[in-house]
């Protein structure tokens, strides 16, 4: 890959400033102070939220405490979406810090998948770089590795460490010199809109005749709608990692660069602010 390290510096250190404040309907022994975190946009909620979780235990009756998920605005927060991509979708044009709220009851079985301990988002996060592999490189890469390797990825990701994590994924973002790129992009496109979870599909980052493949391009094949009509104004936003990329952007690039840690490139669509 290219190594423009300061683009995947950046992309990992990047932070949101977060304000918790517990439920009001939720039974306390005294009053819940809010909680300020500044929370990595490359993680997951669950993964880095333990001291939200205590702050708030300590004045809960403990009958009253069960499984802890988190809602912005009445849209429960899916835990196994990475932080940064939760915040484009739900929130990327409010004023900071992001107002979370904290549940300990009425968990909602339709919108959010359990999770009862860090293993389970280990094998999420595992089955992601699986997944994303198998369309860049067949597998390859990843079955190569030995289980040390794998546990390093996760580690680097769960005890925020760039350089443990970077020493194994840079295999994953390598390709031969011959082919130019990956044999599909991992991708995904969130639509703040619609109900649908994502789109995605097989998608190349050389077009047959050598010319590298954009992320306009990307976007006029599975959503068309998210290009600006020539005779009408933009509509919306096209948003990776809190900023809005070029549509020229090679998307080979904004693969190596720009993907999260579960090594897909999370792009969300939203409405363009009208103020």
């Amino acid at each position: 890959m290219t190594d423009d390290k300061d683009v995947l510096r950046d992309v990992w250190f990047g932070r949101i400033p977060t304000c918790f404040t517990l439920y009001q309907d939720e039974i306390t022994e005294r009053e819940a102070e809010p909680y300020y975190l500044l929370l990595p946009r490359i993680s997951y909620l669950t993964l880095v939220t333990d001291k939200v979780k205590k702050h708030f235990q300590k004045v809960m009756r403990q009958e009253e405490v069960s499984e802890i998920w988190f809602e912005y605005e009445g849209t429960p927060l899916k835990w196994h979406y990475p932080i940064g991509l939760l915040f484009d979708l739900h929130a990327s044009n409010t004023a900071l810090p992001w107002s979370i709220t904290v549940h300990f009851k009425n968990f909602p079985e339709k919108d959010l998948l359990h999770c009862h301990s860090k293993d389970v988002i280990e094998s999420h996060f595992m089955a992601c770089i699986k997944e994303a592999d198998a369309l860049k490189h067949k597998s390859q890469v990843i079955n190569e590795m030995q289980k040390k390797d794998h546990k390093q990825l996760w580690m680097g990701l769960q005890n925020d460490k760039f350089e443990q994590f970077w020493a194994i994924n840079r295999k994953l973002m390598e390709y031969p010199p011959e082919e130019n790129g990956f044999r599909y992009i991992p991708f995904r496109v969130y639509q703040a809109t619609t109900e649908r979870p994502f789109i995605q599909k097989l998608f190349r980052p050389i077009a047959s005749g050598g010319q590298l493949h954009t992320l306009g391009d990307l976007l006029k094949d599975v959503c068309p709608s998210a290009i600006t009509p020539e005779d009408g104004e933009q509509k919306t936003q096209v948003m990776i990692h809190g900023i809005e990329p070029m549509l020229e952007t090679p998307i080979q690039w904004l693969s190596e660069h720009m993907s999260y840690p579960d090594n897909f490139l999370h792009i969300s669509i939203i409405p363009r602010p009208t103020d």
